[in-house]
This record gives structure tokens, C-alpha cells and sequence, in this order.
């Protein structure tokens, strides 16, 4: 986690993301350094394993239904 690196306290902050998370590691880490909430707009073909993930470490999650990454 980038914020981390830079030691910035993450306890307890929400992780925002303009696009999908393809696999759960993204959960798992984040879980690691203490985020609590996660804002993504969802898509992958592992949503399911990614929710899964949230849910064991207690996060909340919020699909947007809308991506922002533009390429």
C-alpha cells in the first residue's frame, strides 16, 4: 500500500479504487495494514472471491457499478 510506504497510518481509513479488483490478495493486504471499507466499481470475473474476502476480514464493501479508468 502506497500510503503505507509512505507512513501514513491507514488504521481504519478506506481504500478507493477506479477500477475492478481482479483477485482477493487486493482484500487480503489491505486487511493487513487496517483499511475497513473498500470502494471499487466491481466486474471482475472473481467478484465473488473478492466480496468472500472482504467479508473475512470483517470490511465493508461498495460497488459503484461504474468504472473511471480511461486508456
Amino acid at each position: 500500500m502506497k500510503a503505507e510506504h509512505a507512513g501514513l497510518a491507514v488504521e481504519g481509513s478506506v481504500m478507493a479504487s477506479d477500477a475492478f479488483f481482479p483477485f482477493r490478495d487486493g482484500m487480503d493486504n489491505a486487511a493487513a495494514v487496517g483499511i475497513k471499507a473498500v470502494i471499487q466499481p466491481g466486474g471482475s470475473m472473481r467478484d465473488d472471491e473478492v466480496i468472500a474476502a472482504a467479508n473475512e476480514h470483517g470490511m465493508a464493501m461498495v460497488f459503484t457499478g461504474m468504472r473511471h479508468f480511461r486508456h
